[in-house]
Parts: C-alpha cells; sequence; structure tokens
C-alpha cells in the first residue's frame, strides 16, 4: 500500500502551542498597536505647538504706577520678575508647592496614573468635577504651550507634552520652571513677582505661612486672594500648611508657629482705595499711548502717605456714622497747581469699582453757594452789604432756611457762613443766574447748569473732583486748575513717552472779590455751618452743602494751596438720617487734613492779585463773624464724642415758613438792600 501523502488536504492540521499562539496574537496586536500609535500622534501631535517657545513669555505688557516720590501704587496688566533659582530658596518653598499640587511629583514620569484614577473616582461620585488628576509637569505643559480649552484633544497633547518634559529636563529644573511661570494673581507671574507683589520682600526670604499662602493661591488666584478675601486665603493656607504635615516637610509645631504669626499683605497692595484713582488714570494713559507693546512706567501725582490718611479718616467716620445711614463717601484732595494728592472713590474698592470721586454727579447742596456770592462780589456787592432774610418767592418757588425761621436784617457774610437759603436765592435773582452759571464754568464746573431758580441753593448735578477743582481757585491766589494726575510716563529703558508741562492756570478771580469771598468762607468755618473743620492754628475756609431730605451731604475746603473736597451719601439716592455737610463730611475732612496737613508745605490763604490801588480792606470778617452767636444753627456742647469729635446739640424744631411776602416795587427799595 502506497504511503499517504501528510500534506493531503484531507489530514488534520496540528494546533499551534499555547506559547506560539501568544506569539502569534501578540505580533498581531503589536501591528495593530503599532498603526495606532502612528494614526493617534499624527492625528494628537500634528498641531502640537512649537516647544521652542518653552522660554519665551507671551503676556500683556505691563502699566506701573507710582506715586510722586516713586513709591509702587499698582500694576496694571502682567508683572514678572527674573528667575529664582530653586537653590536659592528655603527648602519648604518649593515643598509648599508640591504638597498641595503634585504628591507623587519625585516619581511619576510627568502623569500619574493613580493620582487620575482617584480624581476620576471622586469626580464620578460627586457627580461634577471636584478634584483634577493634572501633575505639575502637565500643569507647566498647558501654561507654557497649551490653550485652557477642556477637551479631550487638549488632554491628550497635555500629557504628551509632560512626557515629553520629562525626558528633556530633570525634575528640579521643570519644578523650578513651573514656579517661575505660574500665575499667581494680582498681575504676578512667578514666585518671585507673587512675593515682591504680596509682601514686598524676594522669595528667598519667603515664611512657612507666606509660602503656603502662594501655594493656596493656585487653585483660583482671585477667590483666595489675601487682598479682597483675606479670610478665605487664610483657611486655603491652614490645608496647604496639613499637608506639610502630613507629607513630613514641616512639624506640628512649625505649623502652629505659621498659623499663630499672622501674614501681613504689601501696604502698597492693600491700599485698595488708591485703586480708584488708577482706574482714573488707567483710561488716561491707554488714550495717550494708542497700543501698548512695551511695558510702561506711570509717575503719578498721587501721595501714598496722604491718600492712607484719606483713607483712615473715611473708613473713621463711615463706621462712626453707619447708624446714621451714612454708606458711601468719596474725597478728592488737589494741590494749588491741580495735582490729585489722594483721591478716594468709595467706601470698598473689591465691594464697587465705581468711582464716585469722577463718575457720580450728586446735587452740591449749599456748597454751590460760593459761585453765587462771587457772582455777587463780581457785581459790587461786599461782607458788609445789607441783606434781608425773609420769605421769597421766584416764580412759584419758595426756599426755606434749614432752621424754618428768617433772622431778618443781616449782612451779606453773615448769610454766607450760616448758609441762608433765602438770600442766597435772592441774590442769585438779582444778579442773575446765567452770571452765577458762567462763575461756575469758569472755575471748573463741566457739566450743564441749570437756570432755575432753585440753582441757587445748588440743585446742579457734580461731581466731588469738579467741586474740588473750582475750590482750587479759591486756595492758589485765582488761578484756575484742572485736575491731573499723570507726571510722566516712560518705558522701562527710560524713553520719555509724556510728560506734563508747568502748570500755568489762567487768573479767574480777580480782587478786590477773591479777598472778599475767602473773608466769607473763613467765616463759615470760625463761626458758621463749618465749625466742624475748624483747625486749630490753620488758616481754613470752605463751604458746607446739603440737599433737601439729606440725600447729598459735603464740606469742601482749603487752605493756602490746598483744597479738599468731601461727599457723603447712599448709592441708591434715598435719604440719610438727618446727616448735614457739618456733620460726617466736615468730620471727615477735619480728620484727613489733621493728619495730611503736616506733612504738606502750606501757607495761609493767598490774597491774589494786586487789590486796586488806594483800596483799603475792611475790618477782618472772619474775626468779627466768630463772636456771633447764631440761634438757628448746632450749637457746640464742648464735649468731645468717644472718636474725639466735637458734639453739638440738637437744632430747633423746625417750623412751618410764613407765606412768602409780596416784593416791594422797586422804588421802594433801600440802596444796597435785597427786599426778598
Amino acid at each position: 500500500m502506497a504511503r499517504k501523502d501528510r500534506s493531503s488536504p484531507t489530514e488534520p492540521k496540528r494546533r499551534r502551542s499555547f506559547m506560539g499562539r501568544l506569539f502569534y496574537w501578540g505580533a498581531v496586536m503589536a501591528v495593530w498597536g503599532l498603526i495606532f500609535a502612528v494614526v493617534f500622534f499624527a492625528i494628537f501631535a500634528r498641531d502640537l505647538p512649537d516647544t521652542s517657545s518653552l522660554y519665551e513669555v507671551d503676556r500683556q505688557p505691563s502699566i506701573t504706577y507710582l506715586d510722586r516720590s516713586g513709591s509702587l501704587i499698582a500694576v496694571r496688566g502682567s508683572q514678572m520678575a527674573p528667575p529664582v533659582d530653586l537653590d536659592a530658596l528655603p527648602d519648604y518653598v518649593p515643598a509648599a508647592f508640591v504638597a498641595i499640587e503634585d504628591r507623587r511629583y519625585w516619581v511619576h514620569p510627568g502623569f500619574d496614573p493613580i493620582g487620575m484614577s482617584r480624581a476620576m473616582a471622586s469626580n464620578l461620585k460627586a457627580g461634577r468635577v471636584v478634584q483634577g488628576g493634572s501633575t505639575i509637569t502637565q500643569q507647566l505643559a498647558k501654561n507654557l504651550f497649551l490653550t485652557p480649552d477642556q477637551n479631550l484633544k487638549r488632554k491628550v497633547q497635555e500629557l504628551m507634552l509632560a512626557v515629553w518634559l520629562e525626558m528633556k529636563f530633570t525634575k528640579k529644573e521643570i519644578l523650578a520652571l513651573y514656579l517661575n511661570r505660574v500665575y499667581f494673581g494680582a498681575g504676578a507671574y512667578g514666585i518671585e513677582a507673587a512675593a515682591q507683589r504680596y509682601f514686598d520682600k524676594p522669595a528667598e526670604e519667603l515664611t512657612v505661612g507666606e509660602a503656603a499662602l502662594l501655594a493656596g493661591l493656585l487653585k483660583a488666584p482671585s477667590r483666595y486672594s489675601p487682598v479682597s478675601e483675606s479670610e478665605r486665603a487664610a483657611t486655603r493656607a491652614t490645608v496647604v500648611l496639613n499637608s506639610m504635615v502630613e507629607t513630613g516637610i514641616i512639624t506640628d509645631a512649625q505649623r502652629d508657629a505659621a498659623v499663630a504669626e499672622p501674614v501681613r499683605v504689601s501696604r502698597t497692595l492693600a491700599s485698595q482705595h488708591a485703586q480708584y484713582f488708577i482706574d482714573w488714570l488707567d483710561k488716561q494713559v491707554r488714550g495717550m499711548v494708542g497700543e501698548q507693546t512695551e511695558d510702561l512706567i506711570v509717575e503719578t501725582t498721587l501721595d501714598l502717605a496722604i491718600q492712607t490718611d484719606a483713607e483712615r479718616a473715611v473708613r473713621r467716620i463711615l463706621d462712626r456714622d453707619k447708624n446714621k445711614g451714612v454708606e458711601q463717601a468719596a474725597l478728592v484732595a488737589l494741590d494749588g497747581d491741580g495735582r490729585v494728592r489722594a483721591m478716594i472713590g468709595g467706601a470698598s474698592y473689591p465691594d464697587s469699582q465705581f468711582n464716585r470721586a469722577t463718575e457720580a454727579r450728586r446735587q452740591a447742596g449749599s456748597a454751590w453757594k460760593p459761585f453765587v456770592y462771587l457772582a455777587a462780589l463780581e457785581a459790587g456787592y461786599t461782607p458788609e452789604t445789607r441783606v434781608v432774610d425773609e420769605p421769597i418767592t421766584i416764580g412759584n418757588w419758595s426756599p426755606r432756611n434749614y432752621s424754618g425761621r428768617f433772622a431778618g436784617e443781616m449782612t451779606l457774610a453773615q448769610a454766607v457762613a450760616q448758609s441762608t437759603n433765602t438770600v442766597a436765592a435772592a441774590v442769585a435773582d438779582q444778579v442773575g443766574r446765567s452770571n452765577v452759571a458762567n462763575v461756575a464754568s469758569r472755575l471748573g464746573i463741566s457739566g450743564p447748569i441749570s437756570q432755575s431758580p432753585s440753582m441757587a441753593l445748588g440743585a446742579v448735578e457734580v461731581s466731588p473732583l469738579e467741586m474740588a477743582q473750582a475750590f482750587d481757585a479759591f486756595a492758589n491766589g485765582g488761578r484756575k486748575v484742572k485736575a491731573w494726575g499723570i507726571s510722566r510716563i516712560r518705558t522701562n529703558a527710560g524713553r520719555v513717552i509724556f510728560e506734563h508741562g508747568p502748570a500755568e492756570g489762567a487768573q479767574v478771580i480777580h480782587n478786590p472779590s477773591l479777598y472778599y469771598l475767602n473773608q466769607m468762607l473763613r467765616g463759615v468755618v470760625t463761626g458758621g455751618t463749618g465749625r466742624a473743620a475748624a483747625i486749630s492754628g490753620r488758616d481754613i475756609a470752605g463751604k458746607t452743602g446739603t440737599t433737601s431730605d439729606y440725600k447729598d451731604a459735603w464740606f469742601v475746603g482749603y487752605t493756602g494751596g490746598f483744597t479738599a473736597a468731601v461727599w457723603v451719601g447712599k448709592d441708591d439716592n434715598t435719604a440719610m438720617s438727618r446727616v448735614s455737610g457739618g456733620g460726617a463730611p466736615a468730620a471727615i475732612w477735619a480728620t484727613f487734613m489733621q493728619s495730611a496737613l503736616p506733612r504738606l508745605a502750606v501757607q495761609s490763604i493767598p490774597n491774589g492779585p494786586a487789590l486796586p490801588e488806594g483800596w483799603l480792606p475792611p475790618d477782618p470778617v472772619g474775626d468779627a463773624l466768630g463772636q456771633i452767636e447764631d440761634p438757628y444753627a448746632q450749637q457746640d456742647t464742648g464735649v468731645l464724642d468717644e472718636d474725639g469729635m466735637p458734639t453739638f446739640a440738637a437744632p430747633p424744631p423746625v417750623q412751618e415758613a410764613p407765606k412768602a411776602a409780596t416784593p416791594k416795587p422797586e422804588a421802594e427799595r433801600k440802596p444796597d438792600t435785597l427786599f426778598y
């Protein structure tokens, strides 16, 4: 019988061994895996960024604002400092970031499968993203090369770049890159810039508590800001300290010591009220320089020491009078050339960035009356001109006095000191309200001015900045000023882009009108409604202002070459509880000026241009007014309150004003006397 051929189709094939099958399918999977990897990298690596940009920084140019002495006020835009050497830092500084951001940093290959699994489980359990699984290397890759988009492609690219970073650099180099490039909020990029911005010190001098606070910032720089969210930042820093204990970086005793020692934020950064001033300038700077291509330094007129005095004065009186409904305040202080030396635009910048010093327009009340009386003085009135406080009707409008009574015949100086409404209305009607409006515009009121009879009593909307610059002409000898805050703009290299020239305001008030007006406004402080603003040994003048229903209260005052306007009220324009210009505003003004004036080389209020030849001044009105007892004004009790401020007895109850008297015919009027 012939031998059967082993290759016959009818013979069953020998099955491969287990190892053979394993090798076969392993080879198949390897081939397909290679194909998948090629396709995967082709898709996801196709538009990976150029890693040569590792050492380049893509950021918006910064603007650094300095006060008049060169101290830092603020930085807008991005700020970076030279890279810090990791070896120069205390060991606990980089360790704080590792402890809270990536505990397995020193052992993983750029991504952490354990951490990713743990984060995925936590997120699935919570039904939302509550924990991230990115390593420090992945975060660096994202910050250096990628957009913040949250999608699968970006996450895969992030992982690929993280592995590339781990292959190219050592762990120490990656951590140094991370600390020198990460964003810490407040415009600070890198740990050196953050240490300077938040603590006014180099990173190598950071304490354990400060390092923990900065490490805690990275989760959400604005949410955990030690400036605007101090309590939340402290809580987050405690979490970091606990993590540092758990990882053996510090001991329990070191943590307790760090918690017990308060972390003090930079005084400059904490000066939130100065940010209103910076907001005001920021628009001007960007308008001057156009498209910004390099970092700029703006030298301003602000004086940080005086700004701090203003902040303390406002905070003190707002706290004192909050039970009276005093919720907001604004203050603008100018020197005699119009330089803004202090500006406060509200009670709290973090709570509201609306600048009430420059943008809010509120009725001026009796603080407007100096424009009325200046128009009268220029028309021939003098402080000794006899006027009559009596009922008056102009058209269908009948003004009333604060006291509800009428004092009869008095001098113009007395009417100014006691802020008599009927006299102001009568004088404005006599000299012409258009002339009053022209005076106000000439001195610096830029908004529309009503021509209605009530304009004489301040039914005109103005800003504190306008009032300060208008009154500044009274303080500097009659020269018009335009408030300004930028002295010079230059680049880091020293190239000057803008420089403010010498202030040469036109003479807008002449004598004897200026001499007379200053004498009368001194009387407001020495014996009138503004007595709470008097400062012993200082030549002070000014005017109170209170609107109907106590919605707005003002005090605008000055000494030689220095003026400050103060407003208080509510944003919703509702009434305060009988707060007048001689109350909270005058108290803020006096508290501020008592601290600020010793820092300034101010003199007595100047008389201004030469007086007419042969002219002799009358007896000083201010001294005489100081001896006048006003039966309707609040009476000084001689007792200081718990804040050291003078207290006043309540004024007499307001009574109904009698019916308006019919004006007498022109022929019956006595010379130099107003019968209204």
